[in-house]
């Protein structure tokens, strides 16, 4: 082994616990991007594979009823490669021994003719038979939801269809690539919505539909423009209650899917640079006092003829060899947390095969970032250690120039000795004592934002589901109803204190060549169970404004307040009509517009109708009015709000959780690097200092305080400024993260502040500790011993 090796390992040796500390916070970082990155590439390609194997459509469409020899016209469209029709329906189902309200959507299977496009993957079981005569509907039941209520082959559930209570006899569970996210209007809730695939034909019987379809899917030719595709089979389906096609990215299922691969891909490339540009720091600080304390050892290789390219080397070594341990760390770490997200997308995201798989490039990349950050952070002490000539090196290092300190400048002067010491050898190196105050404030910030998402969740659920809607179950009708005939049955309904009407109505708004599809929500102007809450929690009254869009709609179709918005009817009648824009609300969820029920029912020519009641009831009977609720025809739906939180807290809060855990973990690793690192070489730096007052008779707890107290300083100063960090990095996160299905209220509460504040101070604690016990071992003989 060579000399400069054995020396490296030496040094290593000595500076094992600075070096695991920095290893560490590359860890981190290392760590953070493979499990961010590893976990969503697997999902993407999860995704892309069931696509390709299942023949997922690229154009979705829906009418009231056309004629299957529509289909063979569809087909011959400029741009379709394949057509696929279908009958769907959603139903009321309920299930054994569950109070719950159900939704499910039935989808019916052509034994005669398989499914060409969003084929089905069998998990078990069997498929549906169509020839069984008892009356009874086989039907297979989508995988999520089997999981959530444990259903198995043979199980039966009860769906009303078309007015009459029927059986459905499960033969076995399947996968669909329209379905991998599970839930209604975009909310997680496998118990709560279930898919339903059964005979074609018996579903037709029921609703009267023999050689008809109400769903059309298609499969563009490849280089087809989709948007000419979905012009074009729009105008051949509005004569049959279709106005307008959409294409994936209005696919719920898709939509959700892509948009938290997007969030993810943010955040795995966010987080990591923030945790490498601290190691950076950190090998930069720890390095350059190396360089420091070998002052003498460089001079002597130098004179014994080591050239200045094998003295950089040496030094390089080392800081590669700290990178490659934390590399090592990252990527194990990565992989298995990588598993554990992948664990949680398989509760949301349900694809035949799911496995976490780290790429080849996330490797290849992950080393190259570690190495770079390993150049950037020591390139500059390792050239001034080449430069440095041999007489110079002899020389020991010129002694610090103090001065008065800028409180004393300012007319401070009555200060402890200690205090004065302190901050005098704090103002001496300005700019290692500014490095040390940002990376503790990193630190916090990392807690804050981590801790943030928490704090996201609670508030958009708590402004969307109590102050939004305070009713408790929401009732919907298959088609526009008559409000004031069905409001009354439902008031009469045994518990139902308060009834109010919604009247939903699908659009597609036009502002010269910009098309958004929406939706019109008509609520009452001044409304009990339901209101319109922006992102600063207020209210928004719709009373006398006409049309009101979420400011994200209203960006995405260039319109501003008073300006004319062409409204294209997807409901009824074909017509187009324009209104102006009455004002914006800045929302969280959705790009929605909204209009007074009233107002919307008048501007539509129509008589007062509904196509939805919230329903508030006297605590505890819910279940009693859901079951009374059944009895009334035009009733197509119902679902409780104390349900969804229920099924939502159960998943969605959990995972909120353990994401805040991991990332408090890493900001801890990036504190306690960043702490003790500094307290570590403030010791080594000041051990002649710290033992010659030893010697003029300072307690060892006196010795501690000024090298401690330097600590204490620099955390209290990063404190504010990485609560500051944290609020900025937070608004930067929320702006990347923003998106059309959801935006992030930027609210941080107290809490959040003085947890990330708890955990730092822990933090520098436990280094504190550390150092201490290492000031008590002081060696003051060998301290003490100097070169004149």
């Amino acid at each position: 082994m060579k000399a400069l090796d054995r020396k490296l390992l030496r040094d290593l040796r000595l500076m094992w616990s600075q070096a695991l500390t920095i290893a560490l916070v590359v860890a981190s970082g290392v760590g953070g991007f493979i499990t961010s990155l590893s976990a969503v590439d697997s999902l993407a390609l999860a995704r892309d594979r069931f696509y390709a194997s299942a023949r997922f459509a690229d154009v979705f469409a829906s009418v009231k009823r056309a004629p299957a020899a529509l289909a063979e016209s569809l087909r011959e469209t400029p741009g379709v490669a394949d057509v696929q029709v279908s009958i769907e329906q959603i139903v009321r189902v309920e299930l054994a021994g569950v109070a719950d309200p159900i939704i499910g959507q039935l989808i019916g299977l052509d034994a005669r003719q398989p499914a060409r496009l969003n084929q089905l993957t069998l998990s078990s079981g069997r498929p549906p038979d169509p020839q069984r005569s008892d009356g009874e509907l086989e039907a297979l039941v989508s995988e999520a939801f089997a999981q959530a209520h444990r259903l198995h082959s043979g199980d039966r559930v009860q769906a009303l269809i078309n007015g009459r209570q029927r059986t459905l006899v499960l033969t076995g569970t399947a996968l669909s690539p329209e379905f991998i996210f599970a839930g209604l209007w975009g909310m997680p809730d496998t118990r709560g919505f279930g898919v339903f695939w059964l005979d074609r034909d018996a579903l037709a019987a029921a609703y009267d539909m023999q050689g008809a379809f109400n769903r059309v899917t298609m499969k563009l030719a490849p280089g087809a423009s989709e948007p000419a595709v979905i012009n074009s089979v729009g105008r051949q389906l509005s004569r049959y209650g279709g106005r307008e096609a959409h294409g994936r990215a209005d696919q719920t299922s898709h939509a959700m899917l892509d948009n938290e691969i997007k969030e993810q891909r943010v955040l795995g490339t966010v987080l990591p640079a923030i945790f490498l540009g601290v190691a950076a720091f950190l090998l930069n600080v720890v390095v350059s006092r190396l360089v420091s304390t070998q002052r003498e050892q460089i001079a002597a290789l130098k004179a014994l003829g080591y050239p200045n390219l094998s003295v950089g080397i040496h030094y390089l070594k080392l800081v590669l060899l700290i990178v490659a341990f934390g590399l090592v760390l990252g990527v194990i770490a990565g992989d298995r947390l990588g598993t554990m997200f992948t664990g949680l997308y398989a509760e949301f995201f349900h694809f035949p095969t799911f496995e976490h798989r780290v790429a080849p490039w996330l490797l290849v990349v992950s080393a190259g970032l570690s190495v770079l950050t390993a150049v950037a952070g020591t390139l500059n002490a390792i050239v001034a250690t080449v430069r440095l000539p041999p007489a110079e090196a002899m020389r020991p290092p010129a002694p610090g120039h103090y001065r008065r300190t800028l409180l004393e400048t300012l007319g401070v002067q009555k200060m402890p000795p200690a205090l004065r010491m302190i901050v005098r050898n704090i103002e001496r190196r300005p700019v290692r004592t500014g490095l040390s105050i940002a990376g503790v404030a990193a630190s916090v910030a990392i807690v804050i934002m981590g801790n943030f998402f928490r704090d996201a969740i609670e508030v958009v659920v708590d402004t969307q589901l109590q102050l939004g809607l305070r009713g408790d179950l929401t009732v919907w009708t298959a088609e526009p109803v008559d409000d004031s005939s069905v409001s009354h049955e439902l008031a009469r309904l045994p518990g139902v204190t308060q009834v109010e009407s919604t009247r939903f109505v699908l659009v597609t708004f036009v502002n010269g060549h910009r098309r958004e599809r929406s939706m019109i929500r008509g609520y009452a102007g001044r409304p009990e169970l339901y209101r319109v809450i922006d992102v600063d929690r207020r209210e928004t009254l719709l009373e006398g404004r006409g049309l009101v869009m979420t400011d994200r709609l209203a960006d995405k179709l260039a319109l501003k307040p008073g300006d004319p918005v062409q409204i294209e009817l997807l409901e009824g009648r074909e017509r187009t009509l324009t209104v102006p824009l009455g004002g914006t609300v800045r929302e969280m969820m959705g790009l929605n517009a909204y209009m007074e029920r009233d107002e919307l029912n008048r501007t539509l020519a129509e008589a007062d109708l509904t196509t939805g009641f919230v329903l508030a009831v006297e605590r505890g009977r819910e279940a009693q009015t859901l079951e009374a609720s059944k009895a009334l025809p035009k009733v197509a739906g119902a679902w409780s709000k104390a349900t969804m939180l229920r099924n939502m807290e159960e998943i969605s809060a959990r995972n909120v959780r353990i994401m805040s855990t991991i990332m408090t973990i890493f900001a801890s690793i990036i504190a306690i690097g960043v702490v003790y690192n500094n307290a570590r070489i403030a010791l080594a730096e000041r051990a002649w200092e710290l033992a010659s007052l030893r010697v003029l008779g300072f307690t060892r707890g006196e010795v501690s305080g000024l090298l401690l107290g330097e600590l204490a300083v620099v955390i209290g100063l990063a404190l504010p400024i990485g609560m500051l960090m944290g609020w900025g990095l937070v608004h930067a996160i929320a702006e990347l993260l923003k998106s059309d299905q959801f935006f992030f209220p930027v609210v941080i509460r107290p809490r959040t502040y003085a947890f990330a504040a708890l955990c730092v101070l822990a933090a520098g604690t436990a280094s504190a500790l550390v150092v201490r016990r290492r000031i008590d071992r002081l060696d003051m003989v060998s301290a003490l011993k100097t070169r004149d």
